[in-house]
């Protein structure tokens, strides 16, 4: 296969696992980076090979250089896509654009009418839709096999402290400098529920809040830090248990511990947790994001799908229960317990790929399996060989859009 050529704006660890990827299967090759940080150059140019002079502190340095490769791998801060999506469709790059797409619906339907204007691929990294437990549900249903869709109950277990890490300490936190939970964390989630259906629903309701995470919830001897506090040895969140529970353990520094420090010693991280938004105490920071949210959706049949949102469980793969006229699945985001109402009999299958949930995991196979699809849609011109475009990204944002307008509004809001 030829190898494809990328530029990654935006170097942090969503970008390097793309880039890495690239190179371990020798299917792509980084040429550029731009990113704001000079010790993430100074590591694009040690890891990957890239010229200096193709290491930019801004995005707009590299698009000034006209295209320089076959596409680009977009992993900005939320806030931080449309710009540079729009600038580099422009110039004819093949897009490769984090999750989610935009942080309201105009930057991202303007984003989507760059790349169908220039003809480019643009692939949100919709992970969920590239694992082999998808492949096999969607096999599932798509031969029948428990007859037509009526309902889904699906649940993602975020996690107590992952939703410590990114959404109450973290760059997640705040809904004005990122985006509504829902949409910076869930989004995955509902785009793989409407890709099931094929359809997205005709109208949504949601409900949820910030219920713990908050200063009313604050236990009377907490400090402002967890390395001042007399609570800090038995409390769920706490940093110096998480942080420094990472060191020795290779995926767990590269997530969640890079986001800390990029330093692989106690002594650095307890500084960083001394100083830095890590080490603040979770019911004294400056989060609004909510904690838990339910989305129910009614579609165009009268099927039905309830999505369950929650901080309050183990970081696990999300589960999922299907309900059909002729049948019933049970997956747990490896093995799935098919039941056939017309015989009775029972099937376990069991999916390939890596075990684990998270980012650090390679979101059960998610990460691979999109960044090889892309790379090969580019490097062979079909763009049939990636699970959604650029519209169909749109759509399902736009869902997520009118849930946030349901739970806000505490209305029925219609697609």
């Amino acid at each position: 296969m030829t190898e494809v050529t990328l530029a990654v704006v935006g170097g942090g660890m969503r970008g390097l696992v793309y880039a890495r990827r690239a190179h371990q299967t020798g299917a792509g090759r980084v040429v550029a980076v731009a990113d704001p940080d000079p010790l993430r150059r100074a590591a694009f140019i040690e890891e990957f090979g890239v010229s200096p002079d193709r290491a930019h502190a801004d995005w707009k340095d590299l698009a000034a250089q006209g295209r320089v490769a076959d596409a680009a791998v977009i992993a900005t801060q939320d806030r931080l896509h449309t710009d540079p999506a729009v600038a580099l469709a422009d110039l004819g790059y093949h897009i490769l654009l984090e999750k989610p797409m935009a942080t309201n619906e105009q930057e991202a339907a303007t984003i989507a009418d760059a790349a169908r204007r220039n003809g480019i691929m643009l692939a949100v990294c919709h992970v969920l839709r590239y694992t082999p437990y998808t492949r096999a549900v969607r096999e599932l249903l798509d031969e029948g096999r428990i007859g037509r869709l009526i309902s889904v109950q699906h649940l993602e277990p975020v996690g107590w402290w992952h939703q410590a890490h990114s959404f109450v300490r973290g760059h997640w936190r705040r809904q004005d400098t990122s985006a509504p939970m829902l949409l910076a964390k869930a989004c995955h989630d509902i785009d793989w529920l409407v890709q099931l259906f094929g359809r997205p629903p005709a109208r949504v309701s949601s409900f949820g809040s910030l219920s713990h995470f908050r200063p009313e919830d604050r236990p009377a001897e907490a400090a402002d830090r967890c390395l001042d506090c007399p609570i800090e040895p038995t409390c769920p969140y706490s940093a110096p248990r998480l942080y420094l529970g990472c060191l020795g353990d290779p995926s767990r520094e590269f997530w969640p511990l890079s986001a800390v420090t990029p330093g692989r010693s106690e002594a650095e991280v307890l500084d960083a947790l001394r100083t830095g938004p890590y080490g603040r105490c979770v019911y004294a920071c400056d989060n609004d994001v909510v904690d838990h949210q339910e989305v129910l959706m009614e579609f165009d049949d009268g099927a039905t799908c309830s999505f369950t949102m929650s901080a309050f469980t183990p970081m696990e793969h999300r589960r999922t229960r299907l309900f059909g006229t002729h049948g019933y699945i049970d997956g747990d985001g490896h093995t799935l317990r098919v039941v056939d109402f017309r015989t009775g009999a029972e099937e376990s299958i069991t999916t390939d790929g890596p075990q684990g949930p998270s980012a650090s995991d390679g979101h059960g196979g998610g990460d691979e399996g999109l960044t090889d699809a892309f790379l090969t849609a580019v490097a062979s011109g079909d763009a049939g060989l990636l699970q959604s475009d650029a519209d169909e990204s749109l759509m399902t944002h736009r869902v997520v859009w009118a849930a946030e307008q349901a739970r806000l509004t505490g209305t029925v809001v219609p697609l």
